[in-house]
């Protein structure tokens, strides 16, 4: 599911979901009140995408957040090949219909704006280390999105004189990890061959080097 975290200053969090039929919040279940019941305490969590661009104005002018963490993505690389306008719509200008709510809102003065940027912009890389001023490169659909979203945090903050950072993050990983990419692929498989469940698995190219590092000192 889509996460957006707006941070108040009384500590209540609320979140942008997508409408599902079945229940897709496996991985923020223990930040309910009650998890069986979904009961939620001091998180709610509002049915939104951002591919609408009226749920977004509707919810923020609701929630009047003080911060908004934008972490909505289409974000597997490799899918995004294969669904390249979707990510299109939602990395790129989902970030752009989400400041747009901001303007809208009458929220520009106040809000605190952070996007979750990628290491993906760098994609080719063009020096190792990479720095904030090496030039982008990005070599994959969701990459090129990724890079329209970061463009427009920046022409956001210079035109209208809003707080917008972008945070660019390398790989960070979880045991909530989604099972398709490949720290969970590989993890998850090793154990189900041990347990005799499974014979072997596949990956995909072997050659590709990331930097990597845990989701909680990230966040730090």
């Amino acid at each position: 599911a889509f996460l957006l975290y707006f941070f108040l200053f009384n500590l209540q969090v609320h979140g942008i979901v997508r409408r599902s039929s079945s229940f897709n919040t496996g991985r923020i279940e223990h930040l309910y009140k009650n998890p069986q019941a979904h009961i939620e305490g001091n998180m709610k969590l509002h049915y939104g995408d951002l591919t609408d661009s009226t749920c977004l104005v509707k919810i923020i002018n609701e929630v009047k957040p003080s911060e908004i963490y934008n972490l909505g993505a289409q974000s597997h690389v490799k899918i995004s090949f294969d669904l390249a306008e979707y990510t299109a719509d939602v990395d790129g200008v989902g970030t752009l219909r989400l400041l747009d709510a901001i303007k809208t809102c009458g929220l520009i003065n106040s809000v605190k704006f952070y996007q979750a940027s990628t290491s993906e912009l760098f994609g080719k890389v063009q020096e190792i280390p990479q720095k904030e001023t090496t030039p982008f490169y990005p070599r994959s659909p969701y990459g090129a999105a990724k890079l329209y979203a970061y463009w427009i945090v920046v022409n956001f903050r210079e035109a209208y004189n809003l707080f917008a950072v972008n945070g660019i993050l390398f790989n960070h990983e979880s045991p909530r990890r989604g099972a398709n990419f490949v720290t969970r692929k590989i993890s998850r498989s090793v154990a189900k061959i041990h347990l005799g469940q499974l014979d072997c698995f596949s990956l995909g190219n072997l050659d590709a080097k990331r930097d990597w590092g845990h989701a909680r000192d990230y966040v730090e």
